[in-house]
């Protein structure tokens, strides 16, 4: 099968894979795979099975510049790469170019799977801190979002939540969950990475990963480590990952020194994938500080399982599809206080979990996509 993939992300230098990273290079190893270079990032490369189209113009960073001023552009591309390559069918799932990727569809006559993998309306306008700048960018994506919707074959998406609000919106929408590469994440030792990060012997670690962006209130952890720290000196809180278009990391850097609890704060930064279990392996408590309440009534995030998969226990305020499977790790927190009394009880426990995960490996949503395509094509 002939497949052209249109992400949400620079495919090839976002520091962060997204589901369709996992999925399409597993894909990959049976399909022809193709994909267009969006230049929005400035990560280091990375290898990938997919065949990479070029498909920039203008290499802004900032991506509502990037995909409005290359939007011409990706309409003429991806005419050509279905024409030229012989495509069957299209998995869309960014706003901009996937309104120019379901336009060559049509003009084709091939199907097109619209993957939302979140909800693109709030995710866009998350950025911003202007209210009314948020309003005019939430309303415009979800124009957008509609019409793509509308015009696709297909719709699939990551939650049950999500299912249930497009079907508000008159849309039926398939569920691939996201999910955890299991031959990858599982408890493990973890001394040695922990010397590395500079964690000393009997640290406990309260512990994050993933995109350091305000819709993780990270700032309210940072907030609660004087009081943790009063209960126990040898707090310490790891951070890994990174903000991509706010300055939101140097917003956590400075707080960290106005509470003069710098020195418990460990900003690791962006580490590869294969690292990623290793550096969990150090965490005592891991966390899932989701903010916006309309983000988490449709969230059903990576971390839970990447978590779940190490054997850890999360502390998380609450997400109803997380907290439909019933994993018994989770710790549930909805303020500040709350969050502080959960993690004073697992300071006074040394609790780990063995949690199969099999249903949500990688490999498995990859074959769920797979069922879907060849019924399409």
């Amino acid at each position: 099968m002939k497949i052209l993939l249109v992400s949400t992300q620079d495919y090839i230098h976002h520091p962060i894979p997204s589901r369709h990273h996992y999925i399409f290079e597993e894909l990959a190893t049976r399909h022809e795979v193709h994909v267009p270079h969006f230049h929005v990032s400035r990560g280091e490369a990375r290898t990938t099975r997919l065949i990479v189209h070029e498909a920039t113009q203008f290499a802004f960073q900032n991506p509502v510049l990037h995909y409005t001023l290359n939007a011409p552009y990706h309409f003429h591309i991806f005419n050509k790469i279905i024409r030229d390559e012989g495509i069957e069918l299209v998995v869309a799932a960014q706003v901009l170019a996937g309104t120019a990727v379901i336009h060559a569809a049509k003009k084709f006559k091939i199907p097109v799977v619209f993957d939302l993998k979140d909800w693109f309306p709030d995710s866009a306008a998350a950025y911003l801190k202007t209210r009314v700048l948020r309003e005019i960018v939430r309303k415009s994506v979800w124009e957008i979002t509609r019409r793509n919707l509308h015009n696709s074959t297909l719709i699939t998406t990551v939650s049950p939540s999500l299912v249930e609000k497009l079907k508000r919106f008159g849309f039926d929408a398939g569920l691939v969950t996201n999910g955890v590469d299991t031959d990858l994440f599982m408890p493990m030792e973890n001394s040695v990475r922990r010397t590395e990060l500079g964690i000393q012997p009997g640290d406990f670690v309260i512990g994050f990963a993933g995109s350091v962006e305000r819709w993780y209130a990270l700032d309210e952890i940072i907030r609660s480590l004087p009081e943790l720290i009063s209960y126990r000196r040898n707090t310490r809180l790891l951070v890994i990952g990174g903000s991509l278009f706010t300055p939101y990391m140097a917003e956590l850097v400075q707080l960290a020194r106005d509470l003069h609890v710098q020195d418990h704060v460990i900003f690791a930064g962006t580490k590869p994938y294969n690292e990623l279990p290793g550096c969990i392996a150090c965490m005592d408590a891991c966390t899932i500080p989701l903010s916006p309440p309309q983000w988490a009534d449709i969230a059903l995030p990576n971390k839970f399982f990447e978590y779940s998969a190490c054997g850890k226990p999360i502390v998380m305020r609450p997400i109803p599809d997380v907290m439909k499977i019933g994993s018994p790790n989770i710790f549930l927190y909805q303020t500040q206080s709350e969050f502080i009394e959960q993690i004073k009880f697992l300071m006074e426990k040394t609790l780990s979990f063995s949690i199969s995960l099999g249903q949500y490996s990688w490999k498995e949503k990859a074959r769920e996509f797979e069922t879907i395509f060849e019924r399409l094509v």
